[in-house]
């Protein structure tokens, strides 16, 4: 996960933290500025993945079959790019992999921190068979 802005202590931090020790795959979260500042090389090709307010809004299940068929592929780097208040801009979208979204509504960058995280708990879960997901 690669977000602008930094989280600093916070309930919003405590989430993340919370959800980050959870997830079983490799993970690591990078913070930038909230302007300026350069995106790290990927250590492998990877897939980038941007949230935004006018992306797609998944179901679990859809985003965990995605990260699963992207993983089987031989995909071995998923970016997750969090941008500052004014969200991303028309070149970086263009470049994405996927849009996504958490619903029509706008989400505090921090809070789609904490949400982003659980999603990917969620989808580990999913793809593991753990009842985590209990999917109706």
């Amino acid at each position: 996960m690669i977000a602008r802005g930094k989280i600093a202590r916070s309930p919003e931090a405590e989430l993340v933290a919370r959800y980050q020790k959870r997830i079983t795959w490799p993970f690591r979260l990078t913070e930038l500025p909230e302007s300026g500042g350069r995106l790290p090389d990927p250590l492998t090709p990877c897939r980038q993945i941007l949230l935004d307010e006018r992306g797609e809004d998944l179901a679990s299940e859809d985003f965990a079959a995605l990260l699963r068929r992207w993983r089987d592929d031989g995909v071995r780097e998923t970016r997750f790019l969090i941008g500052a208040a004014d969200g991303h801009g028309d070149a970086a979208r263009a470049e994405a992999d996927l849009l996504l979204a958490f619903g029509r509504a706008t989400w505090p960058h921090l809070l789609a921190r904490a949400m982003l995280l659980e999603q990917l708990f969620r989808a580990t879960a999913i793809i593991a068979g753990h009842p985590y997901h209990r999917a109706g």
